[in-house]
This record gives structure tokens, sequence and C-alpha cells, in this order.
């Protein structure tokens, strides 16, 4: 099992760059081909030119939003998992929590960015608590209809034996959810990373919205293609290592 999943992995893994360098070299020969000015579409070349050039400035920027990101969205999942399973031992809570849950959702988490920027400052904190309320409520709401998914026969069987209501949740409810919860983990990595960047460029001390918002302030075209690629390559490896502990772990999918 081990075996084919490294080699179902490498197959993806080699897809993925194949595809990359196959759109990389349709966009350099079409920036080039079609002399498209930087404010259009730098070429490729240009955007690594200056990705070497302003390398320390980007990593330096990269390490913030990966930290923000990281942070957030692993308070985000402790939060949204603990909510549902909470909702879910309680079920009277449901009927309040779960409308109101949604409701917050419905709204663009961007349009809570002022209030928490305004409650935790520009630093580190707020985008932090903004992906933490972006990643908490999908996690939550997967996690509901992971907790939701068991079958009420198997449920009766287990108690049967003397199961209480922790060890159908510990032993049943939960890995039945596990799927689920692990799809809305994949699905919070790249929102965490978009969160981050769209508060930084709101305000902030650093990170790459920030490198991105500064950038267009100067007019620096180039410099704002090289931080979007930057900010691809950190949410496709945190992409990648969800994906990597899907395929490992939960082996009953």
């Amino acid at each position: 099992m081990s075996a084919f999943l490294a080699t179902d992995g490498a197959r993806q893994i080699a897809r993925g760059f194949a595809g990359a360098f196959l759109l990389a070299a349709i966009w350099e020969l079409s920036a080039r081909g079609l002399d498209l000015p930087a404010y259009v579409l730098p070429s490729v070349s240009s955007i690594l030119a200056g990705m070497a050039r302003d390398a320390a400035s980007l990593l330096e920027a990269a390490r913030f939003t990966a930290t923000e990101a990281l942070a957030g969205y692993v308070l985000g999942c402790l939060v949204g998992m603990s909510g549902a399973v909470i909702v879910a031992m309680i079920p009277s809570a449901r009927s309040v929590v779960l409308p109101l849950a949604t409701a917050i959702n419905s709204v663009p988490v961007v349009a809570y960015s002022p209030l928490v920027l305004l409650w935790f400052g520009v630093g580190m904190t707020s985008k932090i608590v903004m992906v933490a309320i972006a990643v908490s409520f999908t996690i939550f709401l997967s996690t509901i209809a992971g907790l939701d998914r068991v079958d009420r026969k198997s449920v009766d069987l287990i108690r049967s034996f003397g199961a209480g209501r922790f060890a159908v949740l510990w032993r049943l409810r939960l890995p039945t959810a596990f799927p689920l919860i692990i799809a809305g983990m994949r699905v919070s990595t790249v929102r965490s990373v978009i969160v981050a960047i769209v508060t930084e460029m709101l305000g902030a001390y650093g990170g790459l919205g920030w490198v991105i918002y500064q950038a267009v302030l100067q007019i620096d075209f180039v410099k704002v293609w090289a931080a979007i690629i930057v900010a691809s390559a950190i949410s496709l490896a945190f992409f990648g290592a969800i994906s990597f502990v899907e395929r490992r772990y939960i082996f009953w999918r």
C-alpha cells in the first residue's frame, strides 16, 4: 500500500511539474511574441530575474506570510473541530449554533478585516485571527457533515455492546468523519494563504501581501508577479502536505 501511494504521489508531482513547465513556456512565448508590456503580462524570464534580484526580501515576506497562514490554520482547525464535536454531543445546541455559523460564514471573510485590524492592530496577530476565522467555519461545517454521516444502525450496534457517547464518538463517528474533515482541511490550506495575503494588503508590517501592495504603488509589476508566484508556491506546498497526510493516514477513505 505504501509503495503504491509513493508511486501515485510521484506521478502526480511529475504531472504537476510538466503542466507548470508547459504553462510557463506558453506564457513566455505569448509575452514575447505579442510584445506585451509588463503591466499587462511580463515574461516568465523577467519575473524569474526579478525573483533572483529580490530573493532576500521575497523569502522574508514568504516566511512572514507562511507563519501567519500556518498559525491561523492550526488555530482555525482546532476551533472548528472542537465546535463541531460540542454541537454533535449536545444536539440541542445545533439549532442555535449552526444557523449562526452559516450566517456568519455567508459574509465574505474579508469584510471582517477592518474590524480585526482595529481590534488586534496591523501586526501578525490580526492576520492569524483572520485566517483562523476563515478556516474555522470551513472545518466546522465539514466536521458536522462528517459526523452526521455515521450509520444509525452502527451506532445502535456499538451501543448494544455498552459503548457510551464518548466511545461512540471516538470509535465510530470521528473515523467516519475524517475523510470529510481532511477534505475541508485541504480546501482551507489555499484559503488560509489567500486570507493572510489580503489582510496584509489592508495593513501590515511585512508579508507577501504588503510586498504586492508596495510594488503596485511603485508600478513594479514584475515584483507583483514574483510575489504572486511565491504565494502560489506556498499554497501548493501546504496543499501537498495535507494531501500527503490524507493519502498516508486516512487510508479507509
